[in-house]
């Protein structure tokens, strides 16, 4: 069965721009930061070593209006601009990518997400074993007997491996029932209100909890 690697290529660069700042960022001689590069391709070179793939993609988000604001307005407005010192990085670390021939995947009006869900979906469709590299819990609605996600807890070097199996022994829901859970839950993290009097951003167990009592199954 053929390996294919999707990376959620803003996740990732800003999951090595924080994890290697301390009190002094990485620059080139000329002052340019480096740090989210040096942090990414770390990162790239130990998936392409530990899963060993056919093929690999890095989807990015581009600037712009998103099609979901069409949907909800208020959708990620709670967030910050990303910082200069890492926005200059991003097309240096593409320019890599782009050395190594690996494909970078943008549409405009479309996050990274949607781009890595609609590839996971196809390809497993296809047989292949779809490897995720994303911390976004949104991700795990695409999980299934041919797609993983590979989340990295804080305080550790080693992946949570996300199956099927897994997913419904932590949550008691099939994988594509996630959406449904954070639709009524909601998300701070995206600006996502939820059911109001509901339920709460609180853990999903509980959450799955609150749902049955409402007669939801």
């Amino acid at each position: 069965m053929d390996k294919l690697v999707l990376i959620d290529g803003n996740s990732i660069m800003n999951r090595a721009f924080y994890g290697i700042m301390g009190s002094k960022m990485l620059t080139t001689k000329d002052g340019k930061y480096t740090n989210a590069v040096y942090g990414f391709l770390a990162i790239l070179f130990n998936i392409i070593d530990d899963i060993k793939p056919e093929y690999i993609a890095v989807a990015f988000d581009l600037k712009g209006k998103l099609k979901r604001k069409e949907l909800f307005e208020g959708y990620k407005a709670n967030r910050h601009g990303m910082p200069d010192e890492l926005a200059e990085q991003m097309p240096v670390i593409k320019d890599v990518l782009r050395a190594m021939n690996i494909d970078i995947i943008e549409k405009e009006g479309y996050e990274g997400d949607d781009i890595i869900g609609t590839i996971s979906k196809k390809a497993s469709s296809q047989g292949m074993e779809v490897a995720v590299y994303t911390n976004d819990k949104d991700m795990m609605q695409l999980i299934d007997s041919n797609v993983k996600q590979y989340k990295k807890p804080q305080k550790t070097n080693d992946y949570e491996v996300i199956t099927v199996e897994s997913f419904k022994e932590k949550y008691n829901l099939e994988p594509d029932q996630m959406r449904d859970l954070l639709g009524l839950m909601g998300d701070s993290a995206d600006n996502i209100p939820g059911i109001p009097g509901i339920l709460s951003d609180a853990s999903p167990i509980k959450a799955f909890t609150s749902i049955n009592s409402f007669g939801v199954t």
